[in-house]
């Protein structure tokens, strides 16, 4: 196979890719828009079709103020939510009036061997311009081999008016097909558009 050069350093001077370089490609499979909902779960279009998973939030936003939004998952048709993760998060945060900065790891918000919902974002304020974005990948989750992994990142407006870059990974320790996904916030209802992709 021959390498494609740009000579004149122009990418526009590139007309074709070799046809071994393939995927890559966003199908989009779900969307769920939360309106004062408890839990937004995805109960189908997990399966073995893709090799990654990626699930896009817009404008999160909790009913409760002060909560983190979380995330479980479960296996065939179980609607526990309770399978054991080993987690790990840090976050970036600098308050609007310039008097708080931190960057450090989030202690409290790890999980080792634990079963409950991880959370993804500090806690989010309930204001009407308070909210979250960010997105969560979710690998292999059909694998009956290995265990699960995932990455997350987020940006979210923190009660106290505080900016936040969270930063959230780990593993789902389970060689067991993961099928569904399920989000809330620690607690209270959510509104706002989730967008669940295939990555080929």
């Amino acid at each position: 196979m021959a390498i494609k050069v740009a000579n004149n350093q122009s990418l526009t001077a590139i007309t074709a890719l070799p046809a071994a370089i393939t995927g890559g490609a966003m199908t989009l499979l779900e969307t769920q828009t939360a309106s004062d909902n408890a839990t937004i779960s995805f109960t189908s279009n997990i399966d073995s079709t893709y090799k990654e998973y990626v699930f896009k939030f817009y404008d999160i936003h909790p009913e409760t103020d002060d909560k983190a939004f979380t995330f479980q998952v479960d296996t065939g048709t179980n609607t526990s939510y309770n399978q054991t993760m080993t987690t790990t998060r840090f976050k970036a945060g600098h308050k609007e009036d310039g008097t708080y900065t931190t960057l450090g790891y989030s202690s409290g918000d790890d999980q080792a061997q634990g079963t409950a919902f991880q959370a993804l974002t500090q806690n989010i304020g309930n204001a009407n311009d308070e909210s979250c974005a960010g997105e969560l990948k979710l690998y292999d989750p059909s694998n009956s081999t290995f265990v699960k992994h995932f990455l997350a990142r987020f940006q979210s407006t923190q009660h106290a008016e505080q900016c936040y870059d969270d930063f959230t990974a780990g593993y789902i320790n389970t060689a067991t097909a993961i099928t569904r996904v399920q989000f809330k916030f620690a607690s209270g209802n959510s509104n706002g558009v989730i967008k669940l992709y295939g990555i080929s």
